[in-house]
């Protein structure tokens, strides 16, 4: 009985795998919480040494991503985040990459090597956790015109994601 169960058991995944529709790695990206809170007062550096923070961003909708070069789900959406970023940067929209505890050159060559042009800061004391309250990479925020953080995302998040969520706050 115990084989025959199981023999059941794997055909019918095998048939569920044989019918189920395909998906791609976007379909499976995190979805935002809806929140509300004043944006933190953030000050960090670039990759140019120029002191930056998030008030100066007033006005502009603005995603916060959080990340490290060694974490898988950083990488992964780091081309829907470049690309989203070109498509609405001239629509008052800017995402703010801030790494997270590592050193200068290895952040500056993973943003050549990924071909990165929206603003990356770096944050070795891990201010950005403590302010936004967590400890898990990627970690998203996005501030709306007014300085209220709107959406928080814990994990990767996908173009399809991004078009849905964000679009509307940068045409409002």
């Amino acid at each position: 009985m115990i084989f025959i169960g199981t023999g059941l058991i794997a055909l019918g995944a095998v048939l569920f795998m044989a019918v189920a529709p395909k998906a791609d790695a976007q379909e499976y990206s995190t979805v935002p919480v809806e929140i509300e809170f004043p944006a933190p007062s953030l000050v960090l550096r670039d990759l140019q040494g120029n002191s930056a923070s998030l008030e100066e961003r007033r006005g502009s909708v603005v995603l916060v991503n959080l990340w490290a070069t060694w974490c898988p789900p950083c990488k992964a959406e780091m081309p829907a985040l470049q690309a989203f970023y070109e498509k609405y940067r001239d629509d008052g929209f800017v995402i703010i990459g801030i790494n997270d505890g590592e050193p200068l050159e290895l952040v500056a060559s993973f943003a050549g090597e990924y071909g990165l042009t929206f603003p990356i800061w770096l944050d070795e004391a891990y201010r950005t956790e403590r302010a936004f309250g967590t400890i898990s990479l990627p970690s998203s925020y996005v501030i709306d015109r007014q300085g209220i953080v709107r959406l928080m995302w814990i994990g990767a998040i996908s173009n399809k994601n991004l078009e849905k969520y964000v679009t509307p706050m940068i045409k409002e």
